[in-house]
């Protein structure tokens, strides 16, 4: 959707408008929990989704529309994500081996799993700044100028970021042995 008709629903929801809110969360909801998953993980980025909507609900009647309402979702989604790795790395959860068996079992009914994992492995292993500003700008398709503002710095820095995330990725799939076949 445009951009200028997402700003005129996050315009209308700042004034109350219920169906606009909830028209602007169905047509930003995929994007942004694509935009979350590699920083936080699959598991936890419906919940990260949520939060972020909570925040951004609240925030709506400051937008000033200086960035793209996807932009500004983003940057909220980047501070509700941070949070949780802070928040995870004080109190560790544990899963059961319950949940963890469930998980396998449906993440193994998924066409390219092993690739997909893989490349969830490389992304995480990235630096949390390169990853992000790799995520923004090659899986969530950002320009540069809005990775910047998701980011919090200056466009050269998203650029320099996402250079040294490729050379990152490259080093770690020769290095793991992890390569595409000549077909895929």
């Amino acid at each position: 959707m445009p951009e200028r008709e997402l700003g005129a629903l996050a315009a209308a929801a700042a004034g109350g408008d219920r169906d606009a809110l909830t028209q602007l969360i169905r047509l930003t909801q995929h994007d942004l929990v694509r935009f979350l998953a590699p920083l936080c993980g699959p598991g936890e980025a419906e919940d990260l989704a949520q939060e972020t909507y909570l925040r951004a609900i609240r925030a709506l009647p400051e937008f000033e529309a200086r960035s793209s309402v996807r932009t500004w979702l983003f940057a909220i989604g980047r501070r509700v994500a941070a949070d949780a790795v802070r928040k995870a790395t004080r109190r560790p959860r544990i899963a059961s081996l319950a949940d963890w068996r469930t998980a396998a079992d449906t993440a193994a009914e998924h066409d390219r799993f092993e690739e997909q994992h893989a490349l969830g492995d490389l992304l995480a292993a990235l630096a949390p700044e390169r990853r992000e500003a790799f995520v923004a700008t090659q899986i969530s398709g950002l320009s540069y100028a809005e990775a910047a503002q998701v980011c919090g710095c200056p466009v050269g820095t998203v650029r320099s970021r996402v250079a040294r995330a490729r050379e990152d990725l490259v080093a770690a799939m020769h290095g793991d042995g992890w390569h595409r076949s000549a077909t895929g």
